[in-house]
């Protein structure tokens, strides 16, 4: 996998950009354009969190910063852009977060006791190549998840949902810059990742998004 395609993908979450991300992507993309409310979202982070979690490709923290359980026992952050896990180890720092700066594209090496949960949110439509590519993300979490335990997340098809014209146009914008790579994502290509590494796979498409979760064989 090319690093520097890797890097680009990221490398959009300037201090500034992730001001404003909350805002506009959670408060008016997600309902205006992609047409999956956040509060979807949000409760399928709130229905499938553990109190042994890690989230992977945190951006602002927002699911974390909003709906982890108070009694939540153990939480750790995966991401490779250090804006990230800064503001978002800060805003959560009262659950004493576990901090790993990885790109899922190789092995996490976290060297810790595994998860039973893991989230990964808007992040398969950022990263580079192919989903048969990205694939290899959830390899990578696999790795480092108990037996049975349950992986979540969301992504932004580019492919076989509908899409207004503004949005065709965003998202268009959005892949030309690299921010997005999502042009041949569709549920079918989605599924197929998942189940090459992750049994009882779901995939629920509202709107653009798709909302997905699989369990560890055991």
């Amino acid at each position: 996998m090319n690093k520097d395609a890797i890097v680009a993908g990221q490398a959009v979450y300037s201090k500034n950009i992730l001001s404003i991300y909350d805002i506009w992507v959670l408060g008016i993309s997600n309902h205006l354009l992609w047409k999956c409310p956040t509060r979807r979202i949000s409760q399928q982070f709130i229905d499938l969190t553990s109190d042994n979690h890690l989230d992977v490709g945190v951006g602002t923290g927002y699911y974390l910063k909003k709906h982890l359980s108070p009694t939540t026992r153990r939480i750790a952050l995966v991401d490779l852009n250090e804006n990230s896990l800064a503001s978002t180890s800060k805003a959560i720092e009262h659950f004493n977060p576990e901090v790993y700066s990885r790109n899922v594209f190789e092995p996490l090496d976290l060297n810790c006791e595994k998860f039973d949960t893991v989230s990964i949110n808007y992040l398969l439509h950022c990263l580079p190549g192919e989903m048969s590519e990205k694939g290899i993300a959830f390899s990578r979490v696999k790795d480092v998840m108990n037996d049975g335990g349950t992986v979540f997340g969301s992504t932004i098809l580019g492919k076989g949902t509908p899409q207004s014209g503004l949005a065709k146009k965003l998202m268009a914008f959005y892949n030309e810059k690299g921010i997005f790579t999502n042009v041949n994502d569709d549920v079918n290509a989605l599924s197929v990742a998942l189940e090459a590494s992750f049994t009882d796979v779901k995939i629920d498409i509202v709107g653009c998004v798709a909302l997905f979760s699989g369990k560890k064989r055991s």
